[in-house]
């Protein structure tokens, strides 16, 4: 434990190490924009941490007051301005920086003999108050899906067509291996309405085909049912790299019987393994059996796929999941089942983003401008993702005793999680505020 250091000395400490996490893109970010600017981008990402709000943690004018301090917020807003609005970078500069760090973790993963995982999911970002701002199209409300799901116990639960609001849609990818924490590789944000409209599949696509051309078949991609259709299967193939992919049980495959859907395939099929598998949602252990047999897809009859099935036991639908990994017996089977459970992380990166980091409460008007916003807190995510590395066990329990203090059973039994850690340093911050040192020279 970290007796004999003072607070002041911790603070310092934590803000050296961000700025050597961006160092790379610091120096990237000087050969563009004054020295000034280049501050700025830095006290940016401090006050983003230090800025805790669901609803406004993302305002230039909040965010203002934490850069120069709350006298001087009005300059601070300006400055905050300034560097967004630069023509001199673009929001590519951070997509690429993010890009390598994920690069460097799949060399490490693959040093160390682990299966490296990409794991991709959507989401949508929301601005249901918004009407006027570029590049806004519609999209299908996440929250408001799950305002209307039905509740035991509650009646006249709401129903209708599914809610849609002006918003932009949202991919994620993350890199991870079978345990550690997960590395941030990229975020993508994409309209289908105005002048910077695409379709659907295009950003699909790119982040596919950049995947293909830096990892090849190193990594095994992890996909949701969103990704599980036939055109989508064709793109994987056509590169081709390793994948699971969560099969629709209605959605046509082809076995030894003739082009059934999925569900029938199984159907009547004894499990051939069983084992107790830990429910980390209910905190038991839950008897689950597995089937796998070899299937084709219609589309693609040469082509040799496996189709997996978790069963998960009573009051649990079964997992069926779709792969082009070579399975010869139940345990390289059982690896496909817990490579899918590892996507469950990109689920709580969004999660953390919306509720934690407030990336929805933007209020920009420009399209580049808020796309450079937007990666500055992932690359804030980023950051914090890698204070849970196992060498910095001793920072994280000084900062969580000392400025995030809880007691209970519960809190000593979970995982250390992201968002105690963020409201430590917050905290931490604002009582001793660390001022930047930079590590390169600028010439102004």
């Amino acid at each position: 434990m970290r007796k004999s250091a003072t607070k002041s000395h911790e603070a310092q400490e934590i803000s050296d190490r961000l700025e050597r996490f961006v160092q790379d893109l610091l120096v990237e970010l000087d050969r563009y924009v004054d020295k000034r600017l280049v501050r700025t981008f830095l006290l940016v990402l401090q006050a983003i941490i230090m800025f805790r709000h669901s609803s406004q943690g993302l305002l230039l004018s909040e965010l203002g007051g934490y850069i120069v301090g709350p006298e001087q917020a009005p300059a601070g807003t300006k400055r905050l301005s300034n560097l967004l609005r630069s023509p001199r970078w673009t929001y590519r500069l951070i997509a690429t920086f993010l890009w390598r760090r994920a690069d460097r973790r799949v060399t490490e993963l693959l040093d160390e003999g682990q299966p490296v995982l990409v794991v991709w999911d959507e989401s949508v970002w929301e601005k249901p108050e918004s009407l006027a701002a570029e590049g806004l199209s519609a999209v299908r409300s996440s929250k408001a899906r799950r305002l209307k799901r039905v509740k035991p116990g509650f009646y006249n639960p709401p129903g209708g067509r599914p809610v849609f609001v002006p918003g932009l849609n949202w991919i994620s990818l993350l890199v991870l291996g079978l345990s550690g924490t997960p590395t941030l590789a990229a975020m993508r944000w994409w309209s289908t309405r105005g002048k910077f409209a695409t379709r659907r599949d295009v950003p699909r696509q790119r982040l596919l085909k950049l995947c293909a051309r830096w990892w090849g078949q190193a990594v095994i991609h992890i996909w949701d049912r969103g990704f599980g259709h036939g055109p989508w299967l064709s793109q994987a193939l056509h590169y081709p790299v390793r994948f699971v992919v969560r099969w629709p049980k209605a959605y046509h495959l082809v076995d030894a019987k003739g082009k059934r859907n999925a569900w029938k395939i199984t159907r009547g099929k004894p499990s051939l393994s069983r084992r107790l598998i830990w429910d980390a949602q209910r905190h038991c252990y839950r008897q689950t059996g597995l089937y796998f047999c070899p299937v084709t897809h219609p589309d693609h009859l040469a082509t040799p796929l496996w189709l997996v099935v978790s069963r998960p036991g009573k009051g649990r639908p079964p997992l069926y999941l779709l792969t082009n990994e070579p399975l010869h017996s139940p345990d390289d089977a059982w690896q496909i089942v817990f490579f899918y459970m590892r996507r469950w992380q990109v689920e709580m990166t969004y999660r953390f983003a919306k509720s934690e980091l407030a990336m929805q409460s933007p209020r920009l008007w420009h399209w580049h401008t808020r796309l450079k916003l937007l990666l500055m807190v992932s690359l804030v995510y980023a950051f914090l993702l890698s204070l849970l590395a196992p060498h910095l066990a001793d920072l994280r329990q000084w900062l969580l005793r000392h400025f995030c203090h809880r007691t209970g059973k519960r809190y000593r039994e979970a995982s250390i999680p992201l968002y105690r850690l963020r409201s430590a340093l917050s905290r931490l911050w604002l009582t001793h505020p660390p001022s930047p040192r930079f590590l390169f020279q600028n010439s102004g």
